[in-house]
């Protein structure tokens, strides 16, 4: 049990987040998200989906073996090999949970379990029990809850409880429902349920009427103590409730919330370009909290009343979430040490010293183009330089690009294929698409290129052009990010990238028949 004043982050960014179309994560950088997710003090991580496949069991076991100060979980349907591979993947972990579930709307239980209601609640205690023999924090979601009949949700909560449930969690499943709505289904269910303070109650949101965040706040005042998220609210669909949203209207608004969290908020603004670096899902510059724009003040009358009194236009202080001035002293001449310590700083670590050197030749060429080098720099620099990848068959040799007024453009490409030189040319409608011609001439993915988008990382026209592109094979759906001072060199980066996710042999597939 906890405090009633104390406010659980459940973050999901490792398991719901990589729903997301295209936003497949590498162990390696599972673990990397991982370890920024433990500095900003999450209290739960849940790595993902061990039975999903067996890179996702290697990662959830990762992870459990490298963090310390945070609960690692793990998520198992109600069925016994889920249960018991959860367990495996979380036996070496410092503090481990099982979060078990099962569906228990109408149209969930009649249409997809093809299950009696009885069937459900006993299949959901024998889970349960199952689970506890395994770890003594258990998790039980009821998938759908939001659509659920309440009368039930008390029935099958309390047998769960009284089977060793330490939390109990209520999804909005699919984003249906309203503040209000959802606020008064916490509080009728912890009024109802006998047992119900034998367990944490918890809430896991969706974004598909914007609603996420809202709804779990309204959650929180009803009673509910563990809030589901995700940074940047990544996830399914339109997503899942943003964490910096909900820690921070907790922590802004004390006047009317009883709870607080325990996180290190000057963490998020980090943790949010972690995240958007590795998945290539960029941020909007007018996001809450992490966003570009979010303390920016471009109104003359904001602008004057922000330099006579910030909080006239400020409810929190940029720097409380991780905003600083954000300019890196290093220059070309500095040396591996200080470049070490400066992205130690930012929350990268290098596991090699092969890694650090790969990252320090990058900085090295980056210096010699830029006079000016940021902390958003060094984040796309680590990023791109691809010492993350487990699998890297496609590098870039060398572009050759001709485009000029009048004519047709055209790209002349060197690319290594499973450690191969082989050289093409193709023409295109511009620059960009000549290249991308030139590239699957060679490696021959016969994928489809679905999205197509570019982002200075800083300002000046010296910034480095980050590109971001999201290609489809059959069912497959991956993304692939670059970063270069020269966009047409940032595009071929980030589609040989993509080509790399994808011929990945081990494809990453989900057996849950629904997402809690």
């Amino acid at each position: 049990m906890t405090s009633p004043d104390k406010l659980i982050i459940f973050d999901t960014t490792l398991r719901d987040g990589e729903q997301s179309p295209g936003a497949s994560m590498t162990k390696d950088e599972k673990v990397r998200i991982a370890k920024a997710l433990e500095r900003l003090r999450v209290d739960v991580i849940e790595a993902g989906f061990p039975i999903a496949s067996l890179g996702d069991f290697e990662a959830v076991q990762a992870v459990a073996r490298v963090i310390k100060d945070s609960t690692v979980c793990g998520l198992a349907r109600a069925l016994e090999a889920d249960i018991d591979r959860a367990g495996e993947a979380l036996r070496d972990a410092n503090s481990g949970r099982i979060h078990t579930f099962i569906a228990t709307s109408p149209i969930h239980m009649q249409q997809k379990l093809q299950m009696t209601p009885d069937q459900v609640v006993e299949q959901a205690v024998w889970a349960v029990k199952r689970a506890r023999n395994l770890s003594d924090n258990v998790e039980f979601s009821a998938e759908d809850a939001g659509r659920s009949e309440i009368d039930f949700l008390c029935r099958i909560f309390e047998r769960v409880i009284a089977a060793g449930a330490t939390t109990i969690n209520v999804p909005d499943t699919v984003g249906y429902n309203l503040p209000d709505q959802f606020g008064a289904t916490i509080r009728t269910l912890i009024e109802r349920i006998p047992n119900a303070d034998r367990a944490i109650f918890s809430v896991h949101c969706h974004n598909d009427l914007g609603l996420a965040s809202a709804n779990s706040l309204a959650a929180v005042r009803n009673g509910a103590r563990q809030i589901e998220c995700t940074i940047n609210g990544l996830g399914e669909r339109a997503g899942n409730a943003s964490l910096e949203e909900v820690v921070m209207a907790v922590r802004t608004r004390r006047d009317l919330f009883t709870c607080d969290t325990t996180l290190d908020t000057t963490q998020i603004v980090h943790c949010s370009r972690l995240v958007s670096n590795i998945t290539g899902f960029p941020v909007q510059p007018n996001k809450a909290i992490v966003g570009a724009n979010a303390f920016a003040h471009e109104a003359g009358i904001h602008q004057d009343g922000v330099l006579k009194s910030r909080e006239t236009y400020e409810i929190m202080r940029a720097e409380d979430v991780g905003w600083t001035q954000n300019r890196m002293v290093l220059g070309k001449h500095s040396g591996r040490n200080a470049f070490r310590t400066r992205l130690e700083a930012l929350g990268v670590v290098f596991e090699s010293e092969e890694e650090l050197n790969v990252a320090f030749r990058r900085f090295k060429e980056l210096a010699d183009k830029k006079h000016e080098i940021f902390d958003d720099d060094l984040q796309a620099l680590v990023s791109d330089a691809g010492f993350s990848a487990e699998n890297e068959w496609v590098k870039l040799i060398s572009l050759r690009v001709c485009s000029e007024t009048g004519e047709i453009p055209k790209a002349t490409v060197v690319v290594s294929v499973d450690g191969q030189e082989v050289a093409g040319e193709a023409t295109g409608g511009g620059p960009v698409d000549a290249t991308f011609r030139a590239i699957e001439s060679l490696v021959k993915t016969g994928s489809q290129l679905e999205l197509y988008s570019v982002n200075a990382i800083t300002s000046g026209t010296d910034a480095q052009g980050e590109v971001t592109v999201r290609v489809r094979k059959d069912a497959r759906i991956v993304n692939g990010q670059g970063a270069d001072t020269d966009i047409v060199i940032a595009s071929a980066k980030a589609y040989v990238n993509a080509f790399n996710k994808l011929l990945q042999d081990r494809q990453r597939s989900h057996p849950q028949q629904g997402d809690v």
